[in-house]
């Protein structure tokens, strides 16, 4: 291993040079930084010069004018699409209402610090992608480790949205046309299982095989309302739904239960955005540290306070009867509730497509970086993708565990062990130094919770 060293003032500007209040002060990085570069690593000697590049991410991608990039509601807008999500009551289910609440604002708070700190170690490396900060600092190994749980962050989240198409599709067009039912054929648009397959191979699957997604991207805008719309719906008729459909009223206000860290996945799995959080930070006008964090922070508090209502709203009702996706819970017929139903299954034909694009260049860049375009490559590892996702919605209409495994597994790691222990490797000073502490206890709550929330979530799979 060699170390390269460079020396930060008190702070340092990114960004409009003209414009004195975008100067960022880093007062963990005053003094000199030790840089751990892998031996043999494709970095440049001149493009390690600390003090001079890590101000900007090392890219001409990113070299832009300020027009060229988007405001901060925007960048705020994408973000917090990335956070929100329908399984937040099943977590308040698992871990107690209250335990659920300190959770939710814990993680919550735990999130957007290591959302910043990715960023601040792409400063501190000179790169511009997660992949590239992770090699920066382990080499192969490193690259291996992200590669692994981008993967599979990305492929669980294609099985969680092809179950979702099963469990609101098939209950929308019954309460459009509930006469469809005695209708040969046409009823089995109310199958489940019929219309995950319909709807994989003939909408999602297409759109996968996209080798661009700014278009898809596009879609953002309708997936952020979809969600808005389903917060609304939950809030609305939660409190009026008949009796039979209500849960205990015994367990209610339990402090804990005993699935808390499957939980701590659920909400993970939810929250998690540090796969893109660096091209929100490159797609400000002036990517600064300030604007970003101000991003972060408004991002993760209205998400916050977004789930928290609808976590909430669901779980007091439904208590021990909460699924993994709120919107089973409810009645077929109510109005309201299929409005959101259909936003949401709607908006997974375009998400599922963005989630296997994730997949493929994950593969792309491990195994075939030094090759050549292969359309017929491109088309086999969609096709197993898709194919594979849908395979497995097949097989259960359990959004829940879906939501534990994935987010247990890889949502943990990105969120809390990677991104700290990037930091550590960075950063210069003593391990038991003030400034590392919290990084050596963030990847030690990350590994902890990743272990037993993967275990236990398998546990539950061969149990049932």
């Amino acid at each position: 291993m060699q170390k390269i060293s460079g020396e930060y003032d008190n702070s340092f500007k990114i960004g409009n040079e003209n414009e004195d209040e975008e100067i960022i002060s880093l007062d963990n990085i005053r003094e000199t930084q030790y840089l751990i570069v892998p031996e043999g690593s494709y970095l440049e000697d001149d493009s390690s010069n600390v003090g001079e590049e890590s101000t900007m991410l090392s890219s001409a991608d990113t070299t832009k004018m300020p027009q060229d990039g988007g405001s901060l509601f925007e960048s705020c807008l994408l973000m917090s699409n990335s956070i929100i999500g329908a399984g937040l009551p099943f977590s308040f289910k698992e871990a107690g209402v209250w335990t659920g609440m300190i959770l939710l604002i814990v993680l919550t708070a735990l999130v957007d610090w290591t959302i910043r700190l990715l960023v601040i170690n792409a400063k501190l490396s000179g790169r511009n992608s997660y992949q590239d900060v992770m090699y920066f600092c382990f080499g192969k190994s490193g690259l291996i480790a992200i590669s692994v749980f981008q993967f599979a962050f990305a492929f669980g989240g294609m099985c969680a949205f092809c179950v979702i198409i099963g469990d609101t599709i098939p209950s929308v067009v019954a309460s459009i046309f509930p006469s469809i039912v005695n209708v040969p054929i046409l009823d089995l648009l109310t199958h489940r299982r019929f219309v995950i397959v319909l709807c994989t191979v003939c909408v999602s699957y297409p759109l996968s095989l996209y080798r661009d997604i700014s278009k898809l991207a596009k879609a953002s805008g309708l997936a952020l309302i979809s969600m808005v719309v389903i917060v609304v719906a939950v809030a609305v008729e939660g409190p009026q739904v008949a009796s039979e459909f209500r849960g205990r009223s015994e367990v209610r206000w339990d402090f804990i239960h005993r699935e808390l860290f499957q939980a701590i996945g659920v909400i993970s799995f939810a929250f998690v955005c540090h796969h893109n959080s660096l091209l929100i930070f490159d797609s400000l006008k002036k990517p600064t540290l300030n604007r970003f964090a101000a991003v972060t922070h408004f991002s993760t508090g209205i998400s916050m306070i977004a789930c928290m209502l609808m976590a909430l709203s669901g779980y007091l009702v439904f208590t021990d009867k909460t699924e993994g996706n709120i919107l089973n819970n409810f009645p077929r017929n109510n109005f309201l509730i299929n409005i959101a139903r259909f936003c949401f299954g709607f908006n997974m034909f375009t998400t599922l497509p963005l989630e296997a694009f994730v997949c493929r260049e994950v593969i792309e860049i491990y195994f075939f970086s030094n090759s050549s375009q292969s359309f017929m490559r491109h088309v086999i590892l969609t096709t197993s993708l898709v194919g594979g996702a849908m395979t497995i919605s097949l097989l259960t209409d359990d959004l829940g565990i879906v939501l534990e495994l994935t987010g247990g597994f890889s949502a943990t790691a990105l969120a809390y062990i990677l991104p700290p222990a990037c930091f550590l490797k960075l950063a210069s000073g003593d391990w038991k130094s003030r400034k590392k502490i919290p990084a050596i206890a963030c990847v030690a709550f990350g590994i902890g919770v990743m272990t037993l929330s993967t275990v236990l979530s398998i546990a539950k799979i061969v149990t049932k």
